[in-house]
């Protein structure tokens, strides 16, 4: 099992560590370590701090992801979904919300703003080559096969 050591900065005080919601979550939640409510306009991003310093053990990264509830009963999300911390930063972990709904959201201290899952990456090496090998797709994307 890999370990996230976690770091907390004064504004995280009493929350609670980032953990899984059940014993089979992908993820762990972040929390809004916002001194005072915030609200966050229809339209608007916000960077909500979750108050911790975390380092990611080398070879994976930890994916910033949206909330379901939020998006599906707020149109709220996370505006680069999925963000990434990577194994090397160590600064303050913060989540860019954004409200896509008709009412203001309101985002209180404490509050599970987003998720945070481990995911295993493997270094690449780019190589410049003349042509690439053909497929059955070809260079079809971007709604090529309809609806």
């Amino acid at each position: 099992m890999a370990k996230i050591l976690v770091k907390t900065l004064p504004e995280y005080g009493d929350l609670p560590l980032p953990e899984p919601a059940t014993s089979c979550s992908a993820g762990v939640d972040l929390r809004a370590a916002v001194e005072k409510s915030v609200i966050i306009p229809p339209g608007k991003t916000l960077m909500i701090p979750a108050g911790i310093k975390v380092a990611i053990p080398a070879g994976f990264e930890w994916q910033i992801r949206p909330r379901s509830g939020l998006a599906l009963k707020h149109g709220v999300t996370v505006l680069n979904s999925p963000g990434t911390i990577d194994s090397d930063y160590r600064g303050p972990v913060g989540v860019i919300l954004i409200n896509h709904g008709g009412e203001p959201f309101v985002v209180n201290r404490g509050d599970r703003v987003a998720q945070a899952v481990l995911v295993s990456v493997e270094p690449a090496e780019m190589e410049i080559v003349t042509r690439l090998s053909e497929t059955a797709r070809g260079d079809g994307g971007f709604g090529h096969t309809g609806i």
